[in-house]
């Protein structure tokens, strides 16, 4: 969230670090009222899309499996304008001296249906709608001043304000990200409350809410996606993490929310997880960043539904990879971004984000830049020459986008797109004269991968480092199939491919054999040599064999030894060829590397991609580690095997 007050609060921040389908069918919690026809009818979005929307590689894509491209803007207000102190009635006391009431911008100045035809002619066909968690829970109506230009809208709460918004957007044709952008309805981001998910309030809570949401919206088609939370950062005394296993780490978190989500509410979302905004103390001399999503190349996230993941990452030209964007205290020497040369830019942005779009990896997903932009009045030369060339990047990458802010008061806001005053006159991009208008239009025109997207290899990543990482619903309905261990399981449709000898990693796929699991959902635990045949393929080690005509799909470890394996039927007739990955003394990987490091930092095994695993061998010698140490991969059948989607 950007404007020029935020250096002020980023410059408080670092003295508090020193110093410590096409029918909408709405769902709603409870019945809201029916707005009043609207004397102005907003058009419908071109029908261009058909939801739920899912991912294939690095495209998010339509029922119909054809690219959809978020041009997306960020539609604020309901997380909160309040900046902390003051009068909580008086604007000044309001970011921007904008009092949104805890609801989206503008309705007290302009119908809805208005404001969405103003949303259609910037060409937008996605909004990005953030929410607090506080306005999940408030139950007092907003004033009437606050939807003045919308009487019908009189006598709700927030949220079901925000519940007639997100019905107004959907029925309009754009597309609905629900974001979480505050746990307290203050103004965001510095030490205010929402630091993280979990400031303020458990995580087990905040999943909650995120279910509760998820659930109120389940049956409007336009809700496609759920951003879990912004900009994760330090608070005074700790950082957030990622993959600790702690209560601050990110990783597991959105993991956890994420499968409940699409297990508890509707499987039909997209999940979308933002990188880490800022760790460290922002001092010269000090370890301070901004990690963005440069965690993922070596820790990556695998949900129950591997085509429902987009990560997402924040871009602004005053801030930097290591600058905070304070002025004065907390202000360091490090470059901002807008300092940076065009080629300089290009390389920070594919290095903290774009390199998850590369293909065949296990990190391998869309990419959504989900906050950036520029003040209408902005006169600094590195600043526009920054716009300028983000933009350029997101064209030239064909990326997903989506502009901070949407909307904004005339006079007080010149980041909006949009601009109205109190009479709910517009000005803003679509007047004559705004300098960022040909970056924009050059942004939304240029051509870009539309129609069909074939189906991409999908490569993901298991890790029970902390804890289970069960992604497979099938296995989730047997129960618990190894009490007392750490268990994985790779998520449906995808087998075993890889595993490492230490750290518990596995990598799962779907290359060369989507669909290769027997429709009766069968499953084999073992825990002995019983069904080892076809010779001794690892002499003196302990061999966990799948049955014949079966594969792995998961393992277990109890601390590091191999504990179990988990089989699953085939489809076709599996047998053929077996050969032993022996990764005990060395990595023993496809020279194509297909998958990419997914155990940085240990020995690991892996199948080729023309391949199954059928077993797990391991070692019980005095003072040997037990983890995997071989693996025995088998040819896979020539035909019969789905590509899948």
């Amino acid at each position: 969230m950007p404007t020029a007050p935020r250096s002020l609060r980023l410059a408080a921040t670092a003295a508090g670090l020193l110093l410590a389908s096409s029918t909408t069918v709405t769902a709603h919690a409870a019945p809201v009222p029916a707005p009043a026809p609207a004397a102005h009818a907003a058009p419908r979005a071109a029908a261009d899309w058909s939801a739920p929307l899912s991912t294939r590689g690095r495209y998010i894509v339509d029922s119909r499996g054809d690219r959809f491209r978020l041009r997306a803007a960020n539609w604020d207000g309901a997380q909160g304008s309040y900046n902390g102190s003051g009068d909580v009635d008086d604007p000044a006391s309001h970011h921007a001296g904008q009092n949104a009431h805890d609801i989206p911008l503008g309705l007290d100045r302009v119908p809805i249906a208005r404001l969405l035809a103003d949303f259609r002619e910037l060409g937008v066909n996605t909004i990005r709608l953030p929410f607090s968690g506080e306005l999940v829970h408030r139950t007092t109506p907003v004033p009437d001043a606050a939807v003045t230009a919308n009487p019908q809208l009189r006598g709700r709460t927030p949220l079901q304000v925000y519940d007639a918004v997100v019905d107004a957007l959907s029925q309009a044709g754009f597309a609905v990200i629900l974001n979480n952008h505050t746990n307290t309805s203050r103004w965001c981001c510095g030490i205010d409350g929402n630091e993280r998910w979990n400031s303020g309030r458990s995580t087990e809570q905040w999943a909650d809410d995120w279910v509760f949401m998820a659930r109120r919206y389940a049956s409007v088609p336009g809700v496609v996606g759920a951003d879990l939370y912004n900009e994760v950062r330090r608070d005074i005394l700790d950082d957030p993490n990622w993959g600790l296993g702690d209560a601050h780490d990110w990783y597991a978190a959105a993991r956890t929310a994420g499968d409940r989500i699409l297990t508890e509410a509707n499987p039909a979302l997209l999940i979308v997880i933002e990188g880490i905004n800022w760790t460290g103390v922002p001092v010269d001399g000090l370890p301070h960043g901004r990690p963005q999503l440069t965690p993922v190349r070596t820790l990556s996230h695998t949900l129950v539904d591997s085509h429902k993941l987009v990560y997402s990452a924040h871009f602004y030209g005053y801030t930097g990879p290591r600058h905070s964007g304070a002025t004065g205290i907390g202000e360091t020497h490090d470059a901002r971004y807008q300092d940076l040369s065009r080629d300089e830019l290009n390389a920070a942005l594919t290095d903290e984000a774009f390199f998850v779009e590369e293909s065949g990896r296990h990190y391998t997903a869309p990419v959504w830049i989900s906050e950036f932009g520029a003040g209408a009045g902005e006169t600094n030369p590195a600043t526009r020459a920054w716009f300028g060339n983000i933009t350029d990047y997101f064209t030239d990458h064909d990326a997903d986008f989506a502009y901070w802010p949407l909307v904004g008061f005339e006079g007080h806001d010149d980041w909006a797109l949009l601009r109205y005053d109190e009479g709910g006159r517009r000005s803003g991009l679509l007047d004559s004269g705004d300098w960022r208008a040909p970056a924009w239009r050059h942004l939304m025109d240029a051509p870009g991968r539309s129609g069909p997207v074939a189906a991409a290899d999908v490569w993901k990543m298991l890790d029970t480092g902390h804890g289970d990482a069960v992604e497979s619903l099938r296995v989730r309905s047997t129960g618990d199939w190894d009490a007392g261990a750490y268990k994985a399981a790779c998520p449906d449709g995808l087998r075993l491919a890889g595993l490492s000898h230490t750290g518990g990693r596995g990598l799962c796929a779907d290359a060369g054999a989507a669909g290769l699991r027997a429709a009766d959902g069968a499953q084999s635990v073992v825990k002995d040599e019983r069904f080892v045949s076809g010779g001794d393929w690892a002499s003196g080690y302990t061999k966990l064999q799948c049955p014949s005509g079966a594969f792995l799909i998961g393992y277990s470890l109890r601390g590091e030894r191999v504990s179990a394996a988990l089989c699953a039927p085939g489809r076709p007739a599996l047998g053929g060829g077996g050969r032993t990955v022996w990764f005990d003394r060395s990595d023993n990987r496809p020279p194509d590397g297909a998958g990419g490091e997914f155990a940085e930092g240990a020995y690991k095994g892996q199948c080729a991609v023309d391949e199954y695993a059928a077993g797990i061998a391991f070692t019980t010698r005095l003072g040997a580690r037990q983890g995997p140490a071989a693996l025995l991969c088998r040819t896979l059948p020539q035909a019969g095997v789905s590509r899948g989607r």
